[in-house]
């Protein structure tokens, strides 16, 4: 910046006769005319945060957050805990990982692009499809980069997205808020037992239906059983056929391409990352003829001048790197630290010992709805199915009622309607599942 602070901003620096040039080019009389901040929180100068030392401001985060219930979680609904080894911790924390943001020159960032190259080919493997990218938000908006491919790549005109009716609301929202300004129309489709109705879905598929969205496991943690069905319904009326999951339960369960899937998202960090109820990594895998409709960024295998194998960043269809009308998506965040951990973990655990951790995954809460079931008062499974990660139980009792009590015996877990909980079990919590039927005697 020349010219110094001439109007006492350091990032705007225009003299007073610049500013009213351009306030009168746009007809406003001050600059506070532009903004429209309601006065409740309007900054006034004062933050109204005393001045501490380090030693009185350690005291009183300590004491903040020992104000946090103590409570042993058995929530899920989309967010899941495993055990992360602290390999992870003590590789991804590298100065040289940590310190790196895209790995926009790849001669100084070679071990990072091959992390992500693995990443890719770990999903690729995963999913059986052909390609997959290294950067996406989290599953829901992985979710609604999808339904914007498929309004890109369909040969003949359509705008219905068809999503299940027990799709998780916060998900269903972000799709919403993606494809606000398209064509797109977000509508549900039925479902029986927790799983695909598949001839309420056939009667609801149609010419103008433009993706198909199924979740496996769904929502309610049931194993979905019709993904063929799905997949040639969707062939059927030229829709494209998108499925969510994630790399444990894809390591278990039917590869995508092997039921017709055209994409695949959902949320990678159940590696490499503890539950956070917010933070994420999303997964996007594609069949190869969507090459160029990837958001985010592909990393590619090349080599250098000297013959040697060589990684780069090879596709960024993001508005920052190409013209705005060729790109896919303004998708810019970068969330390749995530994906190392993730990467990191899957190989920690190779190929059995992510299989091995998969059917943990349909044990634990088979033998916890078990337990739960004998308890008068209580019925679970709800749904007649196999089942990963989660359940729903029946109480007799008000669901609330239910969560509040279980809540004061130190457990937590979901209330989803008048007399339904729901409980995710995995390793990571798998030690305290007696305690939990135990509490769940004293309140049902």
């Amino acid at each position: 910046m020349s010219g110094g602070r001439r109007d006492g901003s350091p990032y705007a620096p225009h003299d007073p006769n610049e500013t009213q040039a351009m306030l009168d080019a746009v007809g406003a009389d001050s600059v506070e005319e532009l903004f429209d901040i309601p006065e409740s929180v309007r900054f006034d100068g004062d933050y109204g945060i005393p001045a501490r030392t380090e030693q009185e401001t350690r005291r009183d985060v300590e004491r903040l957050l020992g104000a946090n219930d103590d409570l042993t979680e058995f929530l899920g609904r989309g967010h899941y805990e495993h055990y992360v080894p602290s390999l992870v911790d003590n590789i991804s924390q590298r100065s040289e990982f940590i310190t790196s943001y895209t790995q926009y020159q790849p001669e100084v960032t070679q071990g990072f692009l091959q992390v992500l190259f693995e990443y890719q080919s770990m999903l690729v493997e995963l999913t059986g499809l052909d390609v997959a990218n290294c950067s996406m938000y989290d599953a829901a908006t992985a979710l609604g980069e999808a339904a914007l491919l498929a309004e890109r790549v369909r040969s003949t005109s359509g705008d219905r997205v068809l999503v299940p009716e027990a799709l998780r609301a916060e998900r269903k929202s972000v799709l919403e808020n993606y494809v606000d300004g398209s064509d797109l129309d977000v509508v549900e489709y039925a479902t029986d037992d927790g799983n695909v109705d598949v001839a309420a879905l056939r009667e609801t598929v149609d010419g103008d239906t433009a993706l198909v969205y199924v979740e496996n496991p769904t929502t309610r943690g049931t194993i979905e059983e019709h993904l063929a069905e799905v997949g040639e319904i969707a062939d059927a009326n030229d829709a494209l056929f998108c499925l969510g999951s994630d790399p444990v339960a894809l390591s278990l369960l039917q590869r995508p391409a092997d039921v017709g899937a055209d994409v695949v998202v959902g949320d990678a960090s159940v590696l490499g990352l503890p539950a956070s109820y917010g933070m994420g990594l999303g997964l996007f895998a594609c069949r190869e003829e969507y090459l160029r409709q990837v958001p985010g960024r592909l990393v590619g295998a090349s080599e250098d001048a000297a013959d040697r194998r060589a990684y780069t960043l090879t596709l960024q269809t993001r508005e920052q790197h190409i013209r705005r009308e060729r790109a896919t998506s303004n998708i810019c965040t970068n969330q390749a630290w995530v994906a190392l951990r993730t990467a990191i973990h899957a190989a920690w655990l190779g190929a059995d010992g992510l299989v091995d951790l998969a059917e943990r995954c349909v044990e634990l809460p088979r033998d916890l709805a078990a337990d739960l079931d004998t308890i008068k008062g209580v019925r679970a499974p709800v749904h007649d199915r196999h089942h990963f990660r989660e359940f729903v139980a029946h109480t007799d009792q008000p669901a609330k009622a239910i969560v509040d009590d279980l809540q004061a015996e130190g457990f937590a877990v979901h209330a989803v309607d008048d007399h339904e909980v729901q409980v995710c079990i995995t390793d990571a919590n798998e030690h305290a599942a007696d305690r939990l039927v135990a509490a769940f005697e004293e309140v049902a």
